[in-house]
């Protein structure tokens, strides 16, 4: 359990969790860690006390509008109950970990007066505004302002308090057999204990009960109970440490327990929350039935990392015999390539032969000799680079794995239930970085530099005084490896190798790829890598894709030619890297909004120039009845100014009531009907009509929006910060443009 040690550490004090309190992101703090970093800011700097000072109805409280922002993973990373929170201006100080304090605010007062008076003794002076509390994770960087009840807000982190105390009981070692319970009176080195006290509630060994707990005075009335009746108590740990069990109780009404969990929230909540909490109108499961979902769903999700775990011990092993038969081939013992031999046979031929020579002869062996130790030193590093970072990766996973482990053994539900979403996360995205490539050697333990003599001899004898350059062989054709060839969307990947016993050097590859319909093969690319990914290819389309080397002295022939199908139907996301800076990206890239009231545009990653393709977007939010435009355009698009402004963009946009077709500034077809918060857009592009469609609701707006469309366009919509909309891909053609293609027919 040792590799799990560093889960059980506070990112602050870097010792183990000490009463932990669960952040809304996941994370967790010591108690006494989280007092130390709370930043205080004045409450007049809040928006909330603005609107107080303005005059504005307490009563309408943005708060009240939307409380969950706080635990929202589309939000911006920083939380706030009470509004947004402006940069504090306070004079402050920096703690140990780095973030700032604020001291706490000084008495008013007026020179010449008592503090708290006002000048002329009218009274005194208004109290002091109220501060507020922030404080920032130190592992994900979040910030979040407490509420009225402080740190009191947070629930406490049992599980992870039943893990650290099982792990420090373990690494204790105490002798005796496993599991029984130990004297909690012995400084040192526990003994077993002999007996428990029933008042007491204190285990003891045989010496510590003569010593301290004798059979007489008051003492004697005691009632002495067996050691095995320790593990049969509420709340007994092994070795003795009694713990009795916390009842889970709800963090905003503390006298009530958890008996439902909110599927919405993510979270486990008491009744009082369901009747008149926020909780009121969400969905909601019992607590034990989601219990056992949880740990159902972390267990079938450590098995698949705990294959790669497996997977990562044999490759380390594979690795390190590498290392083993590099330092063997190329060990000083064995001459390097037994240079010696090779010398030996080089003298004899180079004096029979010319002695004009030796000198140019002897350069190159020194080159080859260069090169053959350059080669051994670049191969060992990068094993034991390729070691070095997998031994950490398999640390972590199995420290990952032993803690998980020890969380599904807890028997709390709702504690359990407010850290499982996040490990189930943590235990897919681990997996992931297991993935293809990742257990493979980046280098092979065979080297390619042997000195053959017999061809140069031959070469030798066939010198004369123009042909001064020995002829090479054609390199054999190379071998595609199916297992790493693979399409993905549009794009193909492709990976080759030269014959396993070819000896002849390459210099490069040419990779050939058909277009998609059975004609003449293009070159789309030539290099030295051994791997190549092809973007931009036609949807639903089957390529042929051919590979060849070639060097000085020619090219080799083509390997065999290789199949490959794209996607028949696109899966793609927003595109942060052309985006306007405006932009704000969540849900890994799906959804979208922005932070300026002007429209601003974004693309998606994916263009299309052939087939029939259909993605919607749902209207999250809508306040204040903007114009958010959607539709499709070049990727040199302008992404300042409304979607459809330029020659580049052609898009409908629209409001509450209607909506406008616009290419180029040309505003046509008005149409009624508008969008609201939950409206389904949805745009279709369909080059074998080469038309642009679209539709509101799963009806289409309008007539056929735009007509000639021909070459490569990407999705693309504009908003402002009015909006909020998600991307929706994947999907079939809708069924009112198959009606009106059937019609036309």
């Amino acid at each position: 359990m040792e590799e799990m040690e560093e889960e059980l550490k506070c990112p602050v004090c870097g010792s183990f969790y000490r009463e932990p309190i669960l952040l809304p992101c996941s994370h967790s703090l010591c108690l006494a860690c989280a007092r130390n970093i709370l930043v205080q800011t004045p409450d007049a700097d809040s928006p909330r006390s603005s609107r107080r000072a303005s005059g504005i109805s307490a009563d309408y409280d943005y708060l009240d509008l939307d409380k969950m922002s706080l635990y929202s993973e589309a939000d911006s990373g920083y939380g706030s109950y009470g509004g947004f929170a402006s940069a504090p201006t306070t004079p402050c100080q920096k703690s140990p970990s780095g973030v700032r304090v604020f001291p706490p605010p000084a008495a008013l007062s007026v020179p010449g007066h008592p503090p708290g008076q006002a000048p002329g003794g009218g009274g005194l002076l208004p109290a002091p505004p109220p501060r507020n509390s922030c404080i920032t994770c130190p592992q994900c960087h979040r910030s979040l302002i407490l509420d009225e009840r402080g740190l009191r807000g947070f629930t406490k982190n049992r599980v992870l308090e039943g893990v650290i105390e099982r792990y420090q009981q373990s690494r204790a070692g105490a002798p005796g057999p496993a599991g029984a319970p130990r004297c909690q009176l012995c400084e040192q080195s526990p003994r077993e204990a002999a007996v428990l006290c029933e008042q007491c509630d204190v285990a003891y060994c045989e010496p510590c009960r003569l010593r301290c707990h004798p059979p007489r005075g008051p003492l004697a009335k005691h009632r002495l109970l067996p050691p095995a009746a320790l593990g049969a108590r509420p709340g007994a740990r092994l070795g003795g440490r009694l713990s009795p069990r916390k009842i889970s109780t709800c963090t905003e009404h503390e006298l009530e327990n958890h008996s439902m969990y909110c599927v919405q929230c993510k979270l486990p909540v008491c009744y009082q929350c369901l009747e008149e909490g926020r909780h009121a109108s969400h969905e909601v499961k019992a607590l034990g039935a989601m219990w056992k979902l949880h740990k159902s769903q972390l267990s079938q999700a450590l098995n698949g990392l705990s294959d790669r775990a497996k997977e990562a011990k044999e490759f380390l092993v594979q690795l390190r015999n590498m290392v083993q038969q590099i330092q063997v081939q190329l060990s000083p013992e064995n001459g390097k390539s037994n240079p010696e031999e090779n010398s030996v046979e080089f003298e004899a031929c180079l004096v029979a032969q010319c002695d004009a020579l030796i000198d140019a002869l002897n350069r190159r062996k020194a080159q080859l000799l260069a090169r053959v130790n350059k080669e051994h030193e670049h191969k060992l590093k990068v094993v034991r680079d390729q070691i070095s970072h997998c031994t950490v990766k398999l640390r972590q996973t199995t420290g990952l794995m032993e803690y998980c482990l020890e969380v599904i053994k807890e028997n709390d539900p709702s504690g359990f239930l407010q850290i499982s979403d996040a490990l189930i996360r943590r235990v897919h995205l681990t997996e992931d970085q297991w993935g293809k490539g990742t257990l493979t050697p980046r280098m092979t333990a065979d080297f390619d530099l042997n000195l053959d003599s017999a061809p140069l001899l031959q070469s030798i004898h066939q010198l004369d005084f123009v042909q001064m350059k020995v002829p090479s062989q054609v390199p054999a054709p190379p071998i595609l490896q199916l297992e790493e060839c693979c399409t993905h969307n549009n794009s193909a990947t492709l990976s080759w190798k030269q014959p396993p016993l070819s000896m002849v050097q390459v210099e490069g590859y040419i990779l050939e790829l058909d277009d998609g319909n059975g004609g003449q093969f293009r070159e789309v690319f030539v290099g030295k890598e051994t791997m190549c990914t092809v973007d931009g290819l036609h949807f639903n389309s089957t390529y042929s894709a051919r590979v060849k080397g070639f060097n000085k002295s020619g090219v080799s022939q083509y390997s065999k030619i290789l199949v490959l199908q794209t996607s028949e139907v696109a899966w793609f996301a927003f595109d942060p890297g052309s985006a306007h800076s405006d932009i704000i990206f969540s849900n890994d890239n799906l959804t979208v909004t922005c932070n300026s009231y002007d429209d601003r545009v974004v693309l998606g990653k994916t263009g299309f120039s052939k087939g029939i393709h259909y993605w919607e977007l749902t209207i999250d939010r809508y306040d204040n009845h903007p114009d958010p435009a959607f539709g499709v355009a070049r990727i040199e698009v302008v992404k300042d100014v409304m979607l459809g402004k330029d020659d580049k963009a052609w898009a409908m946009y629209v409001d509450n009531n209607r909506s406008w077709f616009m290419h180029n500034n040309s505003h046509t077809n008005r149409t009624e009907g508008g969008i609201s918060k939950g409206a389904t857009v949805g745009i279709l592009l369909d080059f074998t009509r080469r038309t642009l469609t679209f539709s509101i609701n799963e009806e289409q707006q309008g007539p056929v929006a735009f007509e000639s469309m021909e070459g490569l366009f990407f999705p693309a919509i504009s908003l402002n910060r009015n909006v909020q909309v998600t991307l929706h891909t994947g999907l079939p053609i809708p069924d009112f443009y198959n009606t009106r293609s059937s019609l036309q027919a």
